[in-house]
């Protein structure tokens, strides 16, 4: 799509500056329904339509409440949850994926896609966890990059969420963070700061939660300095749904566009309606009394015109399309590439889809719909192929036995239903199925009910939901031939993992989840998937469970990131704690070799190149993806740091027998870390060790290095 001149567009919005009143400008400041804002008709300026996101576009929601509009031309592809998409460790495809669902927001007219969401995975008990892109914050800064590029290119903005420390769900609204500078910085910032200036995304949102007291929805520190100042953004900053909380605060403090602050919407006069917003009627009072500076409104509405014209007023942009077989192609394909076998023993995965045999496929997430449900990256799918269709599709010569197992009751946002049938029966018949198979399929884990993979409430407890730790011991006394899928968007406790024959973790996949499980067990599709977080045994090994509850959940509503940097891998490699599977972790059912490691030196200097160079082969009998990684670790730092971090990867494909040679650059600028003594970051001097391997704790070589 061509590009409007940017001196044009600003000329422009000057001349629309000048002829707007004062009535006018306030009122694009803030919402007129639960997704759009109004334009100016008198002077045609348009309306502003957003739609969640970010796995694709969701169904109509009526103009004042929160119920569906009962559309019937509003069905959706839906792809697959981030989660997968940071597993396929593919920048490539995270491009394909952020244009197919921007050309179905398109085609419904949506101007503001509310994705993505990079938020850093501290817990594995948060409820919102698969809407985001793991816990590395390089993996999810060169993740989400391309993702914002394939979704404007169409005149669609990408709006980046939740702007910052919104890691929880249990007291969103309330907790307020306490981090050090370093975390901040470090961890939690910089795929934000990627998709601003690398992305150059045209909307973000702020999160729900506080920090340093202000909440991030108008923080003066997060929104005027570090996101405009600092790294000159000049898009619009908007608030998740009912994030603003006050009139002089968000009218100051970097806010632009105010959305779902509770109204009902029906009147002028009812409490709650848009016009009572807190960049409403009492933002208008403070302007005509001088309490706030015009500037302030100009600045909003400057912005929230910028992003109009990147949008609904290019004349440039295309009409989209919807659910058509290229779009569920793309979500077949990520799905397929984002699934990581993480357990095969004696070569239980792939399944020969010709045989005549007898699986037994157990399990309520074969057949439950997983789209529905969530919260508000729920979808409509038109047509959601389940893992006991694709499965039967695909294995025609097989007697196929379905039991469910177990029964978990039907999504609802913010609460639990309780499930109709009988457990101990379902279990019955899942043990009786097992007993007739050659080997059986356990597709369980975690769904999109209230307290799981859920927005609104985080989990409960790290195990398996609804006795399925019980269940899957019963099922493997039954038959011990029995692999399992597990589907969510978190990790789960395994007490069952030395019985199992085979896993793999499926996440939420989308419309063609079915068909992409079936290509991965099937052997169509060799898994080359790589997990973007780490599964710990325990709860307590986790860094924000170590040090109690005022870690997390917080105490009061106080909370303290006390496990600062160590997040993820980095703590468990730093603490000497053995995870039950490692970041980066991923098997295949090929075998790759890595030689000819080399680097282009062993001494650089500041701003200078660190190439890292090495040959893969697929020394096996299938085509298949490996990812070779690269972590580096400072030795002998004056600051604490983790014994490694990743640095920069690589995913390659091979056919059986073929090689290739793989470069992995970066600068040594990259292994600076963030002085707070000078509020800046600060590149040590001294003695480096860069490893290379295929994922954090499988290193095929090191190497010494000096920077000075």
């Amino acid at each position: 799509m061509p590009a409007q001149n940017d001196s044009s567009i600003e000329s422009k919005i000057d001349n629309i500056l000048s002829q707007l009143t004062i009535e006018e400008k306030v009122a694009m400041c803030h919402a007129q329904s639960k997704f759009s804002s109004p334009g100016v008709a008198r002077l045609g300026i348009p309306e502003l339509w957003m739609s969640d996101g970010p796995h694709g576009v969701r169904g109509e929601i009526n103009w004042d409440d929160w119920g569906y509009a009962g559309w019937t031309n509003d069905y959706a592809t839906a792809f697959p949850a981030l989660t997968c998409l940071a597993a396929t460790f593919n920048p490539d495809l995270s491009k394909e994926y952020g244009n197919a669902v921007s050309e179905e927001a398109l085609y419904r007219e949506k101007d503001v896609l509310l994705g993505p969401g990079v938020n850093i995975y501290r817990t594995p008990l948060n409820g919102r966890n698969f809407e985001y892109m793991g816990e590395d914050p390089y993996l999810a800064s060169k993740m989400v990059v391309p993702y914002i590029h394939g979704v404007q290119q169409n005149g669609v903005a990408a709006c980046l969420k939740h702007y910052v420390l919104n890691n929880q769900e249990v007291w969103r609204n309330k907790v307020n963070v306490k981090i050090s500078d370093r975390a901040l910085y470090e961890i939690y910032m910089p795929a934000f700061k990627a998709g601003v200036q690398e992305g150059k995304v045209w909307s973000i949102m702020g999160a729900y939660n506080k920090f340093e007291g202000q909440y991030c929805c108008h923080n003066e520190r997060l929104l005027n300095k570090i996101l405009k100042e600092d790294w000159a953004f000049d898009g619009a900053v908007i608030t998740d749904w009912g994030g603003a909380t006050n009139t002089k605060e968000a009218a100051l403090y970097g806010l632009d566009l105010e959305m779902g602050s509770h109204s009902d919407g029906l009147t002028v006069s009812a409490k709650y309606a848009y016009d009572y917003y807190y960049l409403a009627n009492p933002y208008l009072e403070m302007l005509k009394s001088g309490e706030v500076p015009i500037s302030t409104l100009d600045n909003k509405v400057r912005r929230i015109l910028r992003l109009m014209f990147r949008t609904t007023m290019n004349p440039n942009r295309g009409f989209g399309v919807m659910n058509n077989q290229e779009h569920l192609d793309v979500a077949r394909k990520i799905g397929g590439e984002g699934i990581v076998l993480l357990k095969n023993e004696g070569n239980f995965f792939p399944i020969d889809p010709v045989k005549n045999i007898t699986i037994a496929i157990i399990g309520e997430n074969a057949t439950k719909q997983l789209t529905p449900g969530g919260g508000s990256s729920e979808l409509k799918a038109k047509d959601e192929v389940s893992p006991l269709r694709g499965i039967k599709e695909r294995f025609k010569n097989a007697e196929i036995i379905h039991a469910m197992g177990y029964n978990s009751g039907p999504p609802q946002y913010g609460k639990v239903i309780p499930p109709k049938l009988d457990n101990d029966s379902l279990k019955t018949a899942a043990i009786s199925a097992a007993k007739q198979a050659d080997l059986v399929l356990f597709i369980g884990g975690l769904n999109k009910n209230h307290y799981q993979d859920c927005e609104g409430g985080d989990r409960l407890d790290y195990g398996l939901p609804f006795g399925q730790d019980e269940l899957l011991d019963e099922v493997v006394k039954a038959n011990p031939n029995t692999g399992v899928i597990l589907i969510s968007g978190n990790a789960v406790e395994m007490p069952w993992l030395g019985k199992i024959k085979g896993l793999m973790q499926a996440w939420f996949l989308g419309s063609q989840s079915g068909h992409a499980i079936a290509d991965v067990i099937s052997g169509e599709v060799n898994p080359s998937g790589k997990l973007p977080f780490t599964f710990p045994v325990k709860l307590e090994d986790n860094a924000a469970h170590y040090y109690g509850e005022i870690s997390y959940p917080g105490i009061d509503y106080e909370q303290e990131y006390k496990e600062d940097i160590l997040v993820g891998y980095r703590w468990h490699d730093t603490k000497k704690i053995k995870p039950q599977f490692a970041f980066g972790h991923g098997l295949s059912y090929t075998e790759f070799q890595l030689f000819n490691l080399e680097i282009n030196s062993n001494k650089f200097e500041k701003g200078q190149a660190i190439t890292l160079s090495c040959s893969v082969q697929n020394t096996g009998q299938r085509p298949g993806a490996e990812v070779i990684q690269v972590y580096v670790g400072k030795n002998k730092s004056k600051v604490p740091r983790a014994l490694k971090e990743l640095k920069g990867f690589k995913k390659i494909f091979l056919e059986p027998g073929a090689t290739e040679n793989v470069e992995i650059a970066f600068n040594t600028n990259d292994l600076a870390f963030y002085d707070e003594s000078i509020s800046d970051w600060s590149l040590e001097e001294g003695s480096y060790t860069v490893y290379v391997g295929n994922a954090s704790d499988n290193v095929s070589r090191t190497f010494k290095i000096r920077i000075k």
